[in-house]
């Protein structure tokens, strides 16, 4: 093009400058910053760093590299091959947090590199990074990457109370649990109560803004909504459980291995690191979770009518409630029906 431009400036019998080059390299890699982190696929930055050699060269540039998104850094598994890795490592030794949790995640559970995944995940942790701490305290609660004995209570509700007052749903979620039953923590029901809440009004209004950006007018219908909005897809995918997902799916009956099982939620994609590592929903025995917040999201969207009739869990509820009225003489506010999920031979734990 610019051949072009200089050929058509001479037959004119005029010099036309490039302004393109004229403009200063800080320039140039601001405008190449604003573009990464607000990108909505890797094509559209990958795209203009094909473009010429001097916007490859400071397309690759280490402050360019930290400030990328997740979503343009969001590699496909089908698209996994040695330059895309070298990228990820690229934005890691510029300082991208995002870079750090997805490539963390890529080699810990995809690469079975368990020590590189967990230190890179541990780096974002260590800045901040909401879900890089959820998933460092579900290593934690499940051993994941060890043996059963492996576990560290204590460090999962330390990690996942730092992701709770970051404002994450789900470790507010998985918190308010082990509060309510003593996992890991002093029992504290009224607490484990109030967070539970909290979580469900961050689900609901994360629900509201989905809406809001499809359409600027909404007719607040709760019958659409379903569950007070809990029944739609609000949990949005990281791109790194996009990945998993995709990652493997493609593997043989979509399992990481012989006799291990993947988290039933199936946006989550985490698999299993070691048999029965993770824990099973004791009402009908054939969906496992890494957590209590994929085992939310799972009941809601799809296991609530799988796990038994509707019309049996119907009668239960009612009967439960009926049970409390006669018991306490007052209302009480009931959430959906909550699942007891087991592990092996352990005793289950109510959620």
């Amino acid at each position: 093009m610019k051949k072009l431009r200089n050929e058509a400036s001479l037959q004119h019998g005029k010099t036309q400058s490039d302004l393109f080059e004229s403009l200063h390299d800080d320039m140039v890699i601001f405008i190449l910053c604003k573009l990464s982190s607000t990108a909505s696929s890797p094509s559209d930055f990958i795209a203009v760093l094909h473009t010429c050699k001097r916007l490859n060269k400071l397309g690759l540039h280490p402050f360019v590299l930290s400030k990328s998104c997740s979503k343009a850094l969001a590699v496909r598994a089908k698209n996994w091959c040695e330059e895309a890795h070298k990228f990820l490592k690229l934005c890691v030794n510029a300082g991208n947090i995002e870079a750090y949790y997805i490539l963390g995640m890529i080699r810990f559970y995809c690469l079975q590199n368990r020590g590189s995944g967990a230190s890179l995940m541990a780096k974002a942790a260590v800045k901040s990074h909401a879900p890089a701490l959820y998933s460092l305290a579900l290593l934690q609660f499940n051993g994941s990457g060890g043996l059963k004995n492996d576990k560290d209570l204590g460090a999962g509700v330390a990690l996942c109370a730092r992701a709770a007052c970051l404002g994450h749903p789900d470790s507010l979620r998985e918190l308010a649990h082990c509060l309510q039953d003593g996992y890991g923590v002093r029992r504290n029901i009224a607490e484990g109560h109030r967070l539970l809440v909290q979580a469900n009004s961050r689900e609901f209004a994360s629900v509201l803004r989905v809406l809001k950006n499809k359409s600027k007018h909404i007719n607040f219908d709760f019958g659409l909504l379903n569950d007070y909005g809990f029944n739609q897809a609000s949990r949005q995918m990281h791109p790194v459980n996009k990945f998993m997902v995709e990652w493997f799916g493609s593997k043989e009956n979509g399992v990481p291995g012989p006799g291990l099982k993947m988290c039933s939620y199936k946006g989550c994609g985490r698999p299993e690191t070691r048999i029965n590592e993770f824990r099973r929903c004791s009402g009908c025995g054939k969906v496992n979770y890494c957590s209590r917040g994929c085992q939310a999201h799972d009941w809601r969207l799809n296991h609530k009518v799988e796990c038994a009739p509707i019309e049996e869990w119907m009668g239960h509820a009612f009967d439960d409630v009926e049970e409390e009225v006669n018991m306490n003489g007052e209302d009480y506010v009931m959430d959906d029906r909550t699942v007891e999920i087991e592990e092996g031979e352990v005793d289950g734990i109510e959620i």
